[in-house]
């Protein structure tokens, strides 16, 4: 066993990591059983794959679940390496027995039968669950796989395999659904594909501010003084009178920017600010401790 697998094994059995995972499975499970299944809402993934191959063939769905996550899983190993595939190795032996467990609870399966508020729920749980899984630095397995094989063989990105997969699964079951199910299947799968993106940006996104200012030098220090943030000084020069200056980028939280906000109106109330959001920011004072070089 190699430093590098070895690393990557504990990396995977981290505490932390494992119950993010567990959570987030068990969120989009639930999600599947109270609002998918009662309903017979169309969906994508493994779940939506489950339903079609119960209705022709009457495979319990967490059953298919399990030889269809560790076929995945297999397959993983050889074509993308036993690192990667240790990342999906949780989720793929957990998601069929939590699937299995949450259906015998019989109340999760009567909370309602209204088509839309089980489309709305539905995809909260399960963009809220897979997303959980992925930003722990995991994986759901099942159809996370096929993408990923297709994208190191044939250059075919992530995000078009995920929607192409996900199509497929649809129109297979647009065959046995009626027209109005379908329709809100394909609902369901747009949202839910949106909050994947929510949770993964979740607590990342930062206020970039751009402040050009004769009092600049004041505003740069009032930034490291009172709101404990680092500064970037450009050499400007004005389009019109072309005088030079300086220009002061720095970056908070929301939380912050209101604060700043003031500060500056207090210094110069002329200042002109440029103030975008920013999906992530990393590095000292971000995602490393101020006190680390």
């Amino acid at each position: 066993m190699t430093a590098e697998l070895k690393k990557e094994i504990k990396s995977v059995f981290n505490l932390k990591k494992i119950f993010f995972v567990l959570l987030g499975n068990t969120i989009y499970c639930a999600g599947i059983v109270a609002f998918v299944l009662p309903t017979g809402l169309v969906t994508g993934g493994t779940t939506g794959l489950g339903l079609i191959v119960n209705h022709f063939l009457g495979i319990p769905i967490e059953l298919f679940a399990a030889v269809f996550n560790t076929i995945m899983f297999l397959l993983a190993i050889v074509i993308l390496g036993k690192s990667f595939a240790l990342t999906s190795l949780i989720s793929t032996f957990y998601f069929p027995i939590i699937l299995g467990l949450l259906q015998k609870i019989e109340w999760m399966q009567s909370l309602t039968d209204d088509p839309m508020l089980c489309t709305i729920f539905a995809a909260v749980s399960i963009g809220v669950g897979v997303g959980i899984v992925i930003k722990s630095g995991a994986s759901t397995g099942g159809m996370d796989i096929p993408p990923l094989i297709f994208n190191k063989k044939a250059g075919l990105p992530v995000s078009v395999g995920l929607y192409v997969f996900d199509f497929m699964i649809l129109v297979g079951q647009m065959s046995f659904q009626n027209t109005e199910k379908s329709l809100y299947g394909i609902l369901l799968v747009m949202i839910y594909t949106v909050l994947v993106d929510k949770v993964l940006l979740s607590g990342k996104s930062q206020m970039q501010v751009k402040i050009i200012s004769e009092k600049y030098e004041e505003i740069n220090s009032m930034i490291h003084q009172k709101l404990d943030r680092g500064t970037t000084l450009y050499r400007t020069e004005s389009g019109y009178l072309h005088n030079q200056s300086f220009l002061v980028m720095t970056v908070v939280s929301n939380r912050e920017l209101p604060k700043l906000n003031q500060l500056i109106m207090e210094i110069d109330a002329k200042a002109f600010m440029v103030i975008s959001q920013v999906s992530e920011v990393k590095g000292r004072g971000f995602t490393l401790h101020k006190h680390m070089l």
